[in-house]
Order: C-alpha cells, then sequence, then structure tokens
C-alpha cells in the first residue's frame, strides 16, 4: 500500500484517504507519495482504456487505500454526464502542434477534471476513516479553482467551503461564477490583496486553527491537497492515446506537454505521469509576465521578491507556486526542502545547488510571455486556423512557438499544449487580441465575440450575467481568521 509524507517530514506516513481529509501536513508541508517507485505501471494499460478506465487506474496507483468498488464509484459519480464533451479531455490539433482541451465541464475550465473528484474522494475517504467532524474546505482562488470548487462541494454532505478570491484579480466571469454559486454549504468571498496573500492566509490558518470549533476541521480543495492534484495526471495519458488514435505518433514515442501555470500544479500532474512511465518529452513551465517559475527553472534561484503584475491571464498572476515543494522534495530531499521552505518563508528567496538545478532542467524548460504576446498568439492562430484560445492557452502557445522558432531540439517531437479555460471567461481581452473594440459591458462583451467569431459561448456561461448575486462579502487578509471561525460556528 502506497503511504504518504509530509515534504518537510519522511519520519511520519498516513494513508491517502487520510491526506485527501488533511490537505495539507500539519507542518506546513505537502503531501507525496513515499516512494515514487510504488507508482510505476505499464502505460499501455492505462492508455487502453476509456477515460473513466484510465481514472481507474491512476486513482488505484496512488489511492491504494480505496478498493476497486469506492474506485468504480468514485469515477461514476465524477465524470457521467458531467462533460459536454464525449471525450472528457479532447485534443485538437492546431497548425503544428495539439491543444488539449480541459475545458468542457460544468464551470468551463480545467480545474472541473480535478475538482469533478475531489469531492467524491473527500466523502469516501470520511467514510473509510470513520471521520465524524464536519469538513470546512478553504480554498484559494487566482480565478478558476473557486468557481470549480464552489461547484463540486455544493451541497455536499458533510462539507461546507469557503473561496477566497482576490478583489478584481479575477475576469467578471470568474467572478460572477462564484458568486452567483448557490449551495446552502457554499461561500465565495473577496480579499483586499492578490492571490500569494489569500494563499499565505490560507496556509497560515491550516497551521493555527486547524479545527476552527467543535466538531469542524480544515482541507483544501486547492493542488496542495493529493486528492485535487491526482486527477489531473489522468489526461496526460489521454492526450497521448488520442495522439496514438489519430496517427500522430508511434507507440513508444515521447510527446512534450507546453502547461501555462503559476502555482506549478498542472505541470507536477505531468511529472508523476512521467515517473509512473508515459513517455514525456519536455514538460514547458510557460509563465506571464509574473515569471517567478521562469528564472527559477534558468538560474535555480526563486525570489518572491518582485513586484505583482496584474495580466490579462489572471490565474497565472502568482509568486508563490506551491506546488513546485513538491517537485523540490523529489529532487533535492525532505532536509534541504524544508530548508528552502524556511527561506523562502523567512527571507522571501531561496537558490539551489547546481546539481539539483540540473536535474530539473533534464525535464523541466521555463518560458515567459508577456501579454502582447500572448495576444499575438490569439490573432494569429484564429486568423491561420479559425482556432480561438482563452489568455492562459496563447501564453503557452507563445511559448511554445518561441522555443520551435528558437529551433530547439525537443520541439521535432510532437507537443501538446495544455489548454486552460473557455475564451468566454476572458471576452474583453480576447476581443481586443482580434482587434475589435470592448464593449461597455462583459455581457455585449460576449455577445460581440460570439458574432466576430461564431464560435458559441459554453452553455454553463450562457446567462451568468442574471443570476443571483449570493456572496457579497469583502475582507481583509488579517480578517480570515475570524471569518473562518465565525463560518464555522455557523
Amino acid at each position: 500500500m502506497i503511504k504518504y509524507l509530509s515534504t518537510r517530514d519522511n519520519t511520519r506516513t498516513i494513508t491517502s484517504s487520510q491526506a485527501i481529509i488533511n490537505g495539507l501536513a500539519e507542518d506546513g508541508g505537502l503531501y507525496v507519495p513515499e516512494n515514487l517507485e510504488d507508482l510505476k505501471l505499464d502505460y499501455h494499460e492505462v492508455i487502453r482504456q476509456d477515460y473513466p478506465g484510465m481514472a481507474r487506474t491512476v486513482f488505484g496507483k496512488f489511492f491504494s487505500d480505496f478498493d476497486e468498488e469506492t474506485i468504480e464509484k468514485v469515477v461514476s459519480r465524477s465524470y457521467t454526464g458531467k462533460f459536454s464533451t464525449e471525450e472528457i479531455t479532447p485534443l485538437a490539433k492546431v497548425e503544428d502542434a495539439f491543444v488539449l482541451e480541459l475545458y468542457h465541464g460544468p464551470t468551463c475550465a480545467f480545474k472541473d477534471v480535478a475538482l469533478s473528484a475531489l469531492p467524491n474522494l473527500m466523502v469516501e475517504s470520511m467514510r473509510m476513516n470513520d471521520f465524524q467532524d464536519e469538513i470546512l474546505i478553504l480554498t484559494a482562488t487566482s480565478g478558476d479553482t473557486g468557481s470549480a470548487a464552489l461547484h463540486g462541494f455544493s451541497d455536499v454532505p458533510g462539507t461546507k467551503i469557503i473561496v477566497f478570491y482576490p478583489e478584481g484579480g479575477v475576469s467578471e466571469t470568474q467572478r460572477l461564477q462564484m458568486v452567483t454559486q448557490d449551495g446552502k454549504n457554499t461561500c465565495a468571498v473577496a480579499v483586499r490583496g492578490n492571490f500569494d496573500d489569500a494563499q499565505s492566509g490560507v496556509k497560515k490558518l491550516f497551521r493555527e486553527i486547524p479545527k476552527p470549533c467543535d466538531g469542524v476541521s480544515l482541507s483544501s480543495a486547492n493542488s496542495i491537497n493529493i486528492g485535487r492534484l491526482v486527477p489531473q495526471v489522468v489526461y496526460y495519458f489521454s492526450a497521448y492515446r488520442q495522439l496514438l488514435d489519430m496517427g500522430e505518433i508511434q507507440d513508444g514515442d515521447k510527446v512534450n506537454f507546453v502547461v501555462p501555470t503559476g502555482n506549478f500544479g498542472d505541470i507536477m500532474a505531468g511529472y508523476f505521469a512521467r515517473e509512473m512511465g508515459l513517455p514525456v518529452g519536455r514538460l514547458v513551465c510557460a509563465s506571464n509576465c509574473n515569471d517567478v517559475l521562469r528564472e527559477f527553472l534558468e538560474t535555480g534561484h526563486y525570489n518572491r521578491k518582485r513586484d505583482f503584475h496584474k495580466t490579462t491571464s489572471p490565474s497565472m498572476d502568482i509568486l508563490v507556486s506551491s506546488n513546485l515543494e513538491r517537485l523540490l522534495y523529489f529532487v533535492c530531499g525532505v532536509e534541504r526542502t524544508k530548508i528552502y521552505m524556511d527561506l523562502l518563508a523567512k527571507q522571501g528567496e531561496y537558490t539551489i545547488t547546481e546539481d539539483e538545478l540540473k536535474k530539473i532542467n533534464e525535464v523541466f524548460r521555463g518560458v515567459a510571455c508577456d501579454d502582447a504576446r500572448g495576444a499575438k498568439a490569439i490573432g494569429d492562430v484564429f486568423r491561420a486556423e479559425h482556432y480561438l484560445m482563452d489568455t492562459h492557452t496563447a501564453i503557452a502557445w507563445a511559448a511554445y512557438e518561441e522555443c520551435r522558432d528558437n529551433g530547439e531540439e525537443w520541439t521535432k517531437d510532437k507537443t501538446v499544449v495544455l489548454s486552460t479555460a473557455s475564451p468566454y471567461k476572458f471576452t474583453r481581452a480576447v476581443l481586443a487580441a482580434l482587434g475589435e473594440e470592448e464593449c461597455p459591458t462583459d455581457e455585449e462583451c460576449m455577445q460581440k465575440l460570439n458574432q466576430v467569431t461564431q464560435v458559441e459561448a459554453p452553455v454553463p456561461l450562457q446567462g451568468i450575467f442574471e443570476r443571483r448575486i449570493c456572496h457579497t462579502d469583502v475582507i481583509d487578509v488579517p480578517d480570515m481568521k475570524s471569518y473562518v471561525v465565525k463560518h464555522a460556528e455557523k
């Protein structure tokens, strides 16, 4: 049975179901499998199945204390009838590369793939451990996690959820998706600050009040929760299988993945897929002008002490990339990981050794592109292929183009760009990228984008401007603790 331990303490292990319930380790670390070797499999066993079958196999590897019947129940509840396409994560050929479309779920973003599963994993974990407390989910969001988590946990028995999002730091459509989410156990609250302020505040609460009141325990729906991260591993296998089905690769060929990421979760899932045995070539981390990850992957120096930029790809406006800690653990070991995380907390920066960076660079490549290059990619691809990207996917596409045009050797292999969300979640920026003038309101922008592109808005976003506002609270970061305690006591 695979056990889990903290990235900051490898002396104590717990089961996967306990890790899912806890979300974050008591010492502030993230849970990781004790031994990556135990995850290895013949990838052919995975890719010969449909998406639910792949999910059952991957979940069974990571969550080995779940029996087959429970895994089957979780997968069925998570993916049956939840997505608008027959293929949960369809692959589209675009010019000389491919886009893995991860936005066909109930909130039109890649987070749906994982947050359709996490509530079911959480409920079963509680049952398996005879966990009697109510679980209060705390989640910080830079845009898409919030709506997907609120939707996923809405009215799930034994749970409540509070989502903290940066005031003015998400698109209007993203905000409306959160504040119009009904459900007696849901709460969305704006925080005066940026995503890092909200995320740091949430992590602090896990350390200070893991039980905010009697009968209530905290957990997380962010990718710091291993139950949120593992479902994302599945779509890397799905992409590979679809490339085989399309005749674009031969069995055993390596495939590169370019991932737009701020918190390093989506790309960390790709690392897990690689370690399981999938033929993954390069994992390219695409950043916007908040390029802390690009600098780290090039120099080994992580420095969050820099100007924070609000961009047209707000889900990547992050300076503290939590999931990088998991990679550090596997490359640097527990002692050095703890040292680096202590330095990050106290001094705002750390530098890994040359040997450690060399190991990371065997797999990872970092590229940063600004808003202008992302906008150019949206316009160029739409005019050439009539394919419409959102602002985050466009950053990844621009990163791929840069590497390809520079003649980097890995770009000779097939490359998949992971998408982030429907372009209809960022209509103002997408219209501008197409050379169109903005409209006075976001609703009119959505209508105009449809008229200009003839690409229909996803059903979940249609009518969003007429929905009832359910959540209106705005608080300061120091007030997060009292807000959570008050909410827990209701």
